[in-house]
């Protein structure tokens, strides 16, 4: 298969299948870190499809989301996903968005998606991944400025626009005030009831560590080391070729060039048929002598 450059944030499935000519649906996309356990959005989506013929009211929805992480709804803010939180926060706050898009500042680690120790402080949090890694909502953390955090990952729906900021009452005022009208669409708005009332950050934690392991002790059996990672994805060591020989094999996996990583790729946890569509891949790669020996 020819070899096709990666994007700069992940989520290639969709522009690789289409340089292919192929049905997305068609590709495992690991290029994208979603939660593999999350319910069938798209089913869920077809029972508020009449929100499509209105104007969108943000705030029963606000108040909701609110509620479930445990702040006021003066003090939360529905964005159109982590991106448009993260850009009004740099707005307001100063300073410029380094590549790739979600980091206030230059990275000073490696992108492995491990938790921040309870010493460690930030004006900024992006939590986008925290429930999923903890099972719970936020950190909560008083010290901070805002923390940002994304629906989009939690529930595994990239393609609904879904994001949130938290702050001081003021800091909300602010950023709303920059935010265009009916920033976040009616479909999503009236979808939020249905998708809290069946979260479950506890239960998803915990399937997605034991997907998680399962995830690293096949990378290893087929010589692919792994980054210890308390999220729902693992950043390894990329054997020469890896992301197009996996490709080929119609799996996308994310390139991580654009975190200044060349050498590695990040994979994200798949669910229990990923792992094993993964795991045929793999040994087919082996058995043409294309990974290295264990």
């Amino acid at each position: 298969m020819t070899a096709l450059p990666p994007g700069p944030h992940g989520g290639d499935g969709e522009r690789i299948a289409r340089a292919l000519g192929l049905n997305p649906d068609s590709l495992l996309d690991l290029s994208a870190s979603l939660n593999p356990v999350a319910p069938d959005v798209v089913r869920m989506a077809a029972h508020h499809l009449g929100s499509l013929r209105r104007y969108p009211d943000a705030a029963p929805a606000r108040r909701l989301l609110a509620e479930a992480i445990g702040v006021g709804p003066e003090r939360l803010l529905l964005t159109n996903g982590g991106a448009e939180a993260i850009s009004l926060l740099g707005e307001l706050l100063g300073g410029r968005v380094e590549e790739p898009e979600f980091s206030l500042h230059p990275r000073g680690k490696a992108p492995a998606g491990l938790l921040a120790g309870p010493e460690e402080r930030a004006d900024v949090w992006d939590e986008a991944f925290f429930p999923l890694a903890t099972g719970e909502w936020s950190r909560h953390d008083s010290a901070a400025m805002a923390v940002v955090g994304s629906l989009t990952k939690l529930f595994a729906c990239p393609g609904l626009r879904f994001g949130y900021v938290i702050a001081e009452p003021d800091l909300i005022a602010a950023l709303e005030a920059r935010q265009p009208e009916w920033a976040v669409g009616g479909l999503e708005l009236a979808l939020l009831p249905e998708l809290l009332a069946g979260a479950d950050l506890a239960g998803w934690s915990q399937k997605i560590a034991v997907l998680r392991a399962e995830l690293v002790a096949l990378l290893a059996r087929h010589g692919v080391p792994t980054y210890p990672s308390d999220a729902n994805f693992l950043l390894c060591d990329s054997p020469p070729g890896f992301r197009d020989q996996l490709l080929g094999q119609r799996i996308v996996v994310r390139d991580c060039t654009s975190f200044g990583l060349p050498a590695q790729v990040r994979i994200a946890v798949p669910d229990h048929d990923g792992i094993e569509r993964l795991s045929a891949a793999l040994d087919c790669l082996s058995a043409r002598g294309e990974l290295p020996p264990t």
